[in-house]
């Protein structure tokens, strides 16, 4: 039976439902959170900045456009895990400073809290970085430099934002746990890890030699995950002969496979991790 009580002239059900809060709905007020928040524009800045000034550069330069490409791949998944740990500590940070972290801590399924979370930030690094892959394109066919076909471009964007799962996985829990700075600096030792994964920066550019499927021990790391997929697609289609490239394709393609995969396991087993970790969480005071 329904039990009815009176309050101030109104009846109420003592059994109304309460809505769930399902990770759709999580979803939904992480985005309504973030509207106000200055990190889109902060996406948005960087995308068409490293988009546009890039293509520039290569647009005018006398280097192989292809190889190009490839570079530019190279150094926006180099530069995922410093801007993942840019955006989980400004987030985590902000939160903090904001509700004490109430948003996440007193939700009814903290997993759930935090997956909305990540997701949301993730997603919203995968739209800027398909965005500056776009206007790089776009302003290498403007000067006539346009050298690979859409998919090359549409897979290293895919690649990209696929290799950034695991960094936020683990960045925005080392935000919550050790504070912004911790999360900052673990990300820039990922950026040099990542460059060191593919022989430093712009290697292939000026020796002309495929790096990214060159596998060498730090690219079984996280942090070298968005560097090498999202440039293996490149180098897929330069190897192909789509750019005039004689190197073999099934070295590139064979890395593609197994760097995907290694991605893939690495991201369930983390998020495994964290799903166990975040319910016995408690936020301890920090002075940064």
């Amino acid at each position: 039976m329904r039990r009815r009580c009176e309050a101030g002239g109104r009846r109420t059900c003592a059994h109304a439902p309460v809505p769930k809060a399902t990770f759709p709905r999580c979803m939904r007020a992480e985005a309504l959170r973030l509207r106000r928040s200055p990190l889109a524009a902060l996406h948005l800045a960087c995308a068409l900045a490293a988009g546009g000034a890039c293509g520039a550069y290569f647009a005018l330069s006398p280097w192989d456009a292809s190889m190009g490409a490839d570079a530019f791949a190279q150094l926006l998944g180099a530069m995922m895990p410093l801007m993942a740990g840019i955006v989980c500590g400004l987030d985590a940070d902000g939160e903090a400073g904001a509700t004490g972290l109430s948003a996440l801590l007193a939700a009814p399924s903290r997993p759930g809290a935090l997956a909305a979370r990540v997701s949301i930030l993730w997603l919203m690094g995968a739209l800027a970085l398909a965005l500056s892959i776009c206007v790089f394109a776009l302003v290498l066919a403007m000067a006539g430099r346009e050298a690979l076909g859409a998919g090359a471009y549409a897979g290293a964007a895919i690649g990209l934002a696929t290799g950034s799962i695991p960094l936020y996985l683990v960045l925005y829990p080392a935000a919550l746990r050790w504070g912004r700075n911790a999360a900052i600096a673990a990300g820039a030792a990922g950026l040099m890890l990542a460059l060191f994964s593919m022989g430093g920066l712009a290697h292939g550019l000026m020796t002309g030699e495929l790096t990214a499927a060159r596998a060498n021990a730090l690219s079984h790391l996280p942090t070298s995950w968005a560097a090498l997929l999202g440039s293996l697609p490149v180098e897929l289609a330069i190897a192909t002969g789509q750019a005039g490239s004689a190197a073999a394709p099934d070295q590139v393609a064979a890395a593609l496979g197994s760097t995907g995969c290694l991605c893939a396991a690495g991201s369930a087993l983390v998020a495994a991790l964290v799903s166990i970790w975040i319910p016995r969480f408690e936020p301890v005071q920090r002075g940064d």
